[in-house]
């Protein structure tokens, strides 16, 4: 019997090409392009987990992964191994082992997810793939006021690309750096498409076009039809994924599998 060992590691990407983290039947994949990488190094077959499964075209800083191995590589050769072979767009880091309970998906406590809009007349060449262009003036105020409103354990389903449910916010941060509106949201985690429904809706309420209260009805009426569309992917990144002492996989008291899944985005 072969003996393996549990692994973690952190990868970055550039979501433009991708179609999403996980691995879909048609299309490149974040997911499939590392774990092409790590076989391709080890010899071994390899399926991992991701904290979130981030949607087509979204990025990440702080995506964590895990996997099994039986290699007897040390984490820098095998950070250094899979990061050869990776396409320029994704790059791993921090791999190292873990305890057999740690699953990057059910171990996690917590995900981060920030999102950039460019306010202004043109567009930031460097940074285009990764921010959305919003040349009408916003509210930054007001679109402040209405972000405080998410915070606490309620129903999102206004917000969601399909199926609803409660999810608990913890934080809500939205400020302006000269031309840059960054909107930054840390929940235990999130309904998929729940972010970008979100900033599609905070742009409704800079724009002047719904206020703080309206912002507000709709978040309670759980209903998509009467929220914001959906904002670009290109400006959402998944920034940090928290971890708790907790390594069982996060299961209950009875043994089952706990939904703590990402934004899916």
């Amino acid at each position: 019997m072969t003996l393996t060992r549990n692994w973690r590691a952190v990868v970055r990407y550039d979501g433009t090409r991708y179609q999403g983290f996980q691995v879909q039947p048609i299309g490149m994949t974040v997911q499939g392009e590392v774990e092409r990488a790590l076989a391709a190094v080890t010899g071994e077959t390899v399926r991992l987990a991701g904290a979130g499964r981030t949607d087509a075209g979204v990025h990440a800083i702080g995506q964590v992964i895990s996997f099994r191995l039986a290699s007897a590589l040390d984490g820098a050769k095998l950070g250094r191994g899979v990061n050869a072979l990776l396409p320029a767009d994704i790059a791993v880091s921090d791999v190292e082992p873990v305890g057999e309970g740690f699953h990057a998906r059910f171990s996690a406590r917590g995900r981060t997810y920030e999102y950039r809009i460019r306010n202004a007349s043109a567009r930031e060449p460097l940074e285009r793939l990764r921010e959305l262009l919003v040349p009408q003036a916003l509210e930054v105020d007001a679109m402040r006021a209405a972000a405080a409103r998410l915070c606490g354990r309620r129903d999102f389903s206004a917000f969601a690309a399909g199926l609803g449910g409660e999810r608990t916010v913890r934080r809500t941060s939205l400020w302006r750096e000269g031309s840059l509106v960054r909107f930054e949201i840390e929940a235990d985690s999130f309904l998929r498409g729940m972010v970008r429904g979100i900033v599609g809706t905070l742009l409704w309420v800079g724009r002047g076009k719904i206020t703080v209260d309206r912002f507000g009805e709709i978040l309670e009426s759980r209903d998509r039809s009467q929220a914001g569309p959906s904002a670009a992917a290109r400006g959402l990144c998944l920034v940090a994924v928290e971890y708790g002492e907790r390594e069982d996989g996060g299961r209950d008291a009875e043994g089952h599998e706990q939904d703590t899944r990402g934004e899916g985005e």
